[in-house]
């Protein structure tokens, strides 16, 4: 499935600011099961400087300095991207138990350059901490018989059917805690959820970010988070690699979502943030689009 996608990011400053410096992470990723077709990224006002680069975890940011005056920032980043269709969802009893996954990535010796990074994530980062409470929340539901793979889709369930989808609850700086004291959240809370608990146990697991399809094809439901930036999670099989976990909608990510960027936590890959030298109240705007082509 091929899709159009359209990201804008609109501040309106109160007053004017000078010299803003911001990091863009709107390039959706090239994978095995996605391929990127076309990107261009439009900054207005005209910025002083733009460039890009990879950060370690191979997603592609870009810098963008803003030296005049200026009381309004745009940037709008515009994609064309083909999503091939995923097959994992049929290994998920193929793979190891999951205490085998977690005891391997405890031997600290043998990890080749993938799994080095893996190893990354797998204890607490800035915005994921490892509590005790999602310890003892997968811990209900961790049969050490369980694959890697069952217990995240287990997990995946888990959070679908005890969690509820409230826009109105949280911010992009909500902690895991309050998630879990309140059982309520929106797609970033539900994965940064996840992986805190799969973590907890020694198991690699990622922050994905990216986008759903605006209108799902004839007779399939319209998904949860579609008209925005979505979220989901990834966990690490040493043999597979990555395989993705949509808890929010209860589902294995396949062409309906498309994956801009991934990292430790939605810290790792912000679509757009930055700092400026000025004073005020500001107004934010961010408008997406993703259509079938």
């Amino acid at each position: 499935m091929k899709y159009q996608i359209r990201h804008l990011t609109r501040y309106c400053y109160q007053h004017p600011v000078a010299n803003s410096y911001n990091l863009a992470c709107l390039r959706p990723r090239q994978l095995p099961t996605q391929e990127l077709c076309s990107f261009e990224l439009q900054v207005s006002p005209t910025a002083s400087s733009v460039y890009a680069r990879t950060d370690t975890f191979g997603n592609t940011q870009h810098f963008i300095h803003l030296q005049p005056p200026h009381q309004q920032l745009a940037v709008s980043a515009f994609s064309v991207v083909e999503v091939l269709p995923r097959q994992r969802s049929l290994a998920l009893d193929l793979t190891q138990p999951w205490p085998e996954v977690a005891a391997f990535f405890r031997q600290q010796q043998g990890y080749s350059s993938e799994q080095l990074k893996a190893l990354l994530c797998t204890g607490p980062s800035r915005m994921i901490p490892v509590l005790e409470e999602t310890k003892a929340l997968i811990q209900s539901i961790a049969d050490p018989k369980l694959t890697v793979l069952q217990l995240a889709q287990q997990l995946t369930d888990l959070i679908f059917q005890q969690f509820e989808y409230d826009p109105e609850f949280s911010s992009v700086v909500t902690p895991v805690s309050e998630v879990l004291l309140h059982k309520k959240g929106v797609c970033q809370d539900f994965a940064q959820l996840a992986v805190s608990c799969l973590r907890a146990l020694g198991i690699p697991a990622r922050y994905v970010s990216g986008y759903l399809e605006t209108t799902p094809p004839d007779g399939q439901p319209r998904l949860i988070g579609a008209d925005a930036s979505h979220a989901w999670f990834a966990v690490y099989d040493p043999e597979l690699g990555w395989v993705d976990f949509d808890p929010t909608n209860n589902l294995m990510p396949a062409e309906r979502h498309i994956t801009l960027a991934y990292g430790r936590d939605y810290a790792d890959v912000v679509p757009l943030k930055g700092l400026l030298q000025g004073h005020g109240v500001h107004q934010l705007e961010v408008e997406v689009d993703v259509v079938p082509v």
